[in-house]
């Protein structure tokens, strides 16, 4: 993509509404336009992380054994009558008539609609393990939105939901996920620490929030710092072999994790002082199993090997994506700007022209931009006129991986340089020797 064709409104300065790095880079950077109170309108270069972050989540959820669906954003108020929650959730939930003076609301999540679907077409055990998800926007009316998209009223949400026939295969169905979404996380770039939450009224611990440390999260956590060396689950990981997940979640839940509300001071203390780690944490997913609490009250059932009617254990489990590019930008940025794990990175690689116009310039940035591109790299090319200082302040700003900065005195001697965003490192290299260096990890 050429940059004088590009959408990419920069903000010099710092908006004042901003009170934290990753909504302030995220306006700066043009990734977002505030419309209303926590409400945003996704720019290209926003769009483009968006997209990516939910191509990670559905490749693991899918790996996993999820089945993607896609559920409305306005639900009928007569399925959350059903499940008893409609008078009970509150003014967070956005509840509107249609012209028929029917009561609706925009979801503000789906466990009734979900639970409407599976009872309306599976009747039997043998249908069973069955996991749904969606990527769908949301809508909370929330108090007080704040800190840009971590904390908006629309935001969009993996939510998925799990049927099984009884408490034994809910678990296994909780660890699968659990299992995903380690591999999820650290996929983005992002180290996640899974800590017991709390299970409310149904009890039992099944229930976990992934926390990623940073300086700027909302809620006090405290852990082992043994977590900081445990290996995540490879691409080869059977979800099949329920023994060989629950051994990993096993793995993941036994040293000390909790959130400041779950915090046992006790248990805190029995650790070694050298061993233990408190710090700021932002949740960016949640697993939770609650039983029959929907599949009851509103029918979801099924014959079981026994002949008799079971109501089917649930959980759910949800990722938001969109909160998750706050969370990556807060773990990952400098003075400059963003600096993107190349897994999300918006482009793979920044191609600066120091002086367009310039034959030469021109010249080697278009054979550069056409072979990269051919090596299957998404290139976004500086080709305009604004002064060198503005476009590396842009480059280091949006915080593309890897730039290639092509300038009058280097293509003289036939060199480019190419600078690491993360490190700052920078390599003059002979044209021919750069494009190389470049390319080789795809042909690899």
């Amino acid at each position: 993509m050429r940059l004088s064709r590009y959408f990419l409104p920069i903000l010099k300065e710092n908006p004042k509404e901003a009170e934290i790095v990753s909504h302030r880079l995220m306006l700066r950077a043009g990734m977002i336009r505030q419309q209303s109170a926590g409400i945003y309108s996704w720019l290209p270069l926003g769009k483009k992380v968006l997209d990516k972050i939910c191509a990670i989540v559905r490749e693991e959820q899918d790996r996993a054994g999820a089945i993607e669906i896609l559920m409305p954003t306005i639900q009928s108020a007569d399925l959350w009558r059903e499940s008893g929650r409609y008078e009970a959730y509150g003014k967070e939930m956005l509840r509107i008539k249609d012209r028929h003076e029917r009561d609706m609301l925009f979801g503000p999540t789906n466990e009734e609609m979900v639970t409407e679907i599976f009872r309306s077409y599976v009747k039997s055990y043998k249908d069973l393990p069955l996991n749904l998800y969606h990527i769908q926007w949301k809508f909370r009316d929330e108090v007080r939105p704040r800190f840009g998209v971590m904390r908006g009223r629309e935001f969009l949400m993996k939510d998925a939901y799990s049927f099984d026939l009884d408490f034994e295969g809910a678990r296994a169905a909780y660890n699968r996920m659990f299992v995903a979404y380690l591999r999820t996380f650290d996929r983005v770039g992002l180290k996640s620490i899974p800590m017991r939450a709390d299970t409310g009224p149904i009890g039992g611990d099944l229930s976990h929030e992934f926390i990623v440390l940073a300086d700027t999260g909302e809620s006090q956590v405290y852990c082992h710092s043994d977590f900081a060396g445990f290996d995540i689950p490879g691409e080869d990981t059977d979800f099949r072999d329920n023994d060989a997940i629950a051994d990993i979640v096993k793995r993941w839940t036994t040293p000390y994790a909790a959130t400041d509300e779950m915090h046992d001071e006790a248990a805190w203390q029995d650790i070694p002082a050298d061993k233990r780690l408190s710090a700021r944490g932002i949740e960016v997913g949640h697993i939770f199993h609650f039983g029959t609490k929907y599949s009851k009250p509103m029918g979801a059932v099924v014959q079981g090997p026994d002949g008799q009617q079971h109501s089917v254990s649930m959980g759910s489990y949800g990722i938001g994506p969109s909160r998750l590019i706050a969370a990556v930008i807060e773990a990952s940025h400098d003075e400059a700007g963003i600096i993107w794990p190349a897994s999300v990175s918006p482009f793979d690689i920044g191609l600066i022209n120091m002086k367009a116009g310039d034959e030469a310039c021109d010249t080697a940035c278009e054979g550069l931009y056409g072979k990269l591109a051919k090596a299957g790299y998404d290139v976004l090319y500086d080709d305009t006129d604004q002064r060198a200082g503005g476009k590396f302040a842009t480059m280091d700003l949006i915080g593309l991986p890897t730039q290639v900065i092509v300038g009058p005195r280097g293509i003289a001697a036939g060199e480019v340089e190419i600078k690491d965003r993360r490190s700052g490192a920078r390599e003059t290299l002979p044209l021919e020797a750069a494009l190389n260096k470049l390319t080789a990890g795809r042909r690899a």
